[in-house]
């Protein structure tokens, strides 16, 4: 069994404690970060190895930044998404670990500072996931089990929000950013969570104003995205609370899926 975890943790140097309180406990086998918020040279890598962890990053200051994390070693890295060169935002990261090929995808927002689609950043964000997309088709020819995850920016369904009314104009449920995500499911990935729960308005992210987390107003945008040779694995998918009601935690929260290798 190879339990593998996502966390935007957003700034990881800040939530370093509480990251490390909850891998002593949940004890992922594979551990996909995002928003880590800090240049490589800066990342905790002696905490995590400490713990018997390898670690791959791409980090970028203030901003963004992506990690894979695993009790095996890791190969075959490749450090940004395919398809444009010019493209410097620290936002994926992929490699091979445990047989299976890994991810962590930090997709863009594309909203401004009010929540609505920016007529820059909302582009930017749907040429990113076409270029994800493209990339995944290609990566299912290994016929290998892949897994693609992480913070999503995007509510699959209405079911997946507090209050769809609040989300109406964003890009989080924007026809055009849900249009592309449906794309990904008919290239043959599924997304773990749904495949395995039915429950409705179960969350991810909630947000730091308004008392949003005591409130339960999320939305579930960190998603873990399997090739069919994965779905074939998946036993479990969960979402754990928890860590989001610690003393000063992300406003994201841990999603794990357990894959049994055969």
């Amino acid at each position: 069994m190879v339990k593998i975890a996502t966390w935007n943790v957003n700034s990881v140097n800040k939530r370093l404690p509480n990251v490390l309180d909850w891998i002593k406990i949940a004890s992922p086998d594979v551990l996909l970060l995002q928003e880590l918020k800090t240049v490589s040279e800066k990342f905790p890598y002696l905490e995590f190895e400490e713990l018997g962890y390898h670690v791959e990053i791409v980090g970028q200051k203030s901003y963004n930044g992506v990690a894979l994390i695993s009790k095996e070693p890791i190969t075959d890295v490749i450090h940004a998404l395919p398809g444009d060169p010019d493209d410097d935002h620290a936002r994926y990261i992929e490699a091979t670990t445990f047989g299976i090929r890994v991810a962590s995808i930090y997709l863009p927002n594309g909203n401004n500072n009010h929540n609505m689609t920016d007529e820059i950043k909302f582009p930017y964000k749907l040429k990113w996931m076409e270029r994800l997309n493209a990339h995944a088709e290609n990566l299912l020819k290994s016929e290998q089990p892949i897994v693609l995850a992480g913070d999503f920016n995007l509510i699959p369904t209405d079911d997946d929000v507090f209050d769809a009314r609040r989300f109406a104009g964003s890009s989080h449920t924007h026809p055009d950013s849900r249009d592309r995500y449906r794309a990904l499911e008919h290239l043959g990935y599924s997304e773990a969570w749904r495949s395995l729960n039915k429950e409705t308005h179960v969350y991810s992210y909630w947000d730091y104003q308004k008392s949003a987390y005591a409130h339960n107003n999320g939305i579930r945008i960190d998603l873990m995205m399997l090739s069919p040779q994965a779905a074939d694995l998946l036993t479990s998918c969960v979402i754990d609370k928890e860590p989001r009601g610690k003393e000063s935690p992300s406003d994201h929260t841990p999603v794990v899926c357990e894959l049994e290798l055969a």
